[in-house]
């Protein structure tokens, strides 16, 4: 990152982690459950100096506080209220959003919602639906509610490699930076990763809701990227998604699973052209007809002569 703010929000401090701060374009880049804003450097190198990306620790993770309250902070209405607290500090009165997994639910909760409605000019989810199967979300639950702790730092790189092997991480780097941002020596010289073990009360608190009416509420331009392998945003739940909302551009992601790192320049341009309002390079031929179908109607619905 290039830069480092950090905003208090109540009793909490949220870290905003930053790329190009004179970008004269800015994304929001929310992470998915277990991670934290620094999952975003190789997009924000990718997008190039013109982009700022303002990528938040969300509670309980990377450098912001840990809550003393989960019940109460490890919700996503309160996640929401830390989104919109995180936007007026940067005197952000619209912009792109792009959410992967738990950061992507928490774009489609705002941009359906009044009271974000109008703050998310477009919206990119990363891997994640308004619907989720319910095996996989069970094995998420099951995975964070038992605390993570290692004798010895390799320990926890195998585990690293072997949690988030369908991320399409590639490199030794890219898994070095990785090992280093997600770990914490821990008080008896153990190591555990970076979060609150207690982010997993979220699935106590937080019972599942019905996103539908709420991504068909939303008016923004959508796009949607999905792992090819992925097992928690389904083939068929994407299609339902674009039957929903027939402008969707989509990507997929070969050879990942849940949830593509977004750290290569293939994954990443069709990115830069959907926030450019540009068609999609990977976009399904039957969006791009559904849009020039919608072209060719008048404006009263009916098609010309």
């Amino acid at each position: 990152m290039d830069a480092l703010e950090l905003i208090r929000f109540r009793a909490l401090e949220v870290a905003v982690r930053i790329w190009h701060p004179r970008g004269r374009h800015t994304l929001v880049a929310w992470h998915g459950l277990s991670r934290h804003g620094g999952d975003f450097h190789d997009l924000a190198r990718h997008l190039g100096p013109d982009w700022r990306v303002i990528a938040p620790d969300t509670p309980g993770r990377g450098l912001s506080s840990w809550s003393l309250f989960p019940a109460h902070d490890y919700l996503y209405s309160h996640y929401q209220e830390v989104a919109l607290a995180v936007l007026d500090h940067f005197a952000l009165e619209r912009v792109a959003w792009l959410g992967t997994s738990m950061g992507g639910l928490l774009g489609i909760l705002l941009a359906g919602s009044e009271s974000g409605r109008a703050r998310i000019s477009r919206l990119i989810v990363n891997d994640v639906g308004p619907e989720i199967d319910a095996d996989s979300l069970a094995q998420l639950a099951s995975y964070f509610a038992v605390p993570h702790r290692f004798s010895t730092f390799s320990e926890l790189v195998a585990e690293l490699r072997h949690h988030y092997a369908e991320f399409g991480i590639e490199g030794e780097e890219a898994w070095r930076r990785l090992a280093l941002e997600s770990s914490r020596r821990l008080i008896d010289g153990s190591w555990g990763f970076h979060f609150d073990p207690r982010i997993a009360e979220q699935f106590l608190h937080d019972s599942p809701q019905d996103l539908w009416p709420t991504w068909q509420a939303i008016e923004c331009p959508l796009m949607a990227i999905r792992g090819a392998r992925s097992d928690i945003l389904s083939a068929t739940t994407l299609a339902q998604m674009q039957a929903e909302q027939p402008e969707l551009t989509l990507l997929e992601v070969p050879g990942c699973g849940h949830a593509p790192m977004l750290n290569q320049r293939d994954q990443v341009e069709p990115i830069r052209a959907f926030l450019a309002g540009r068609p999609t390079p990977g976009a399904s031929l039957a969006a791009r007809l559904r849009r020039g179908w919608t072209r060719l109607r008048g404006v009263d619905g009916t098609t010309p002569e």
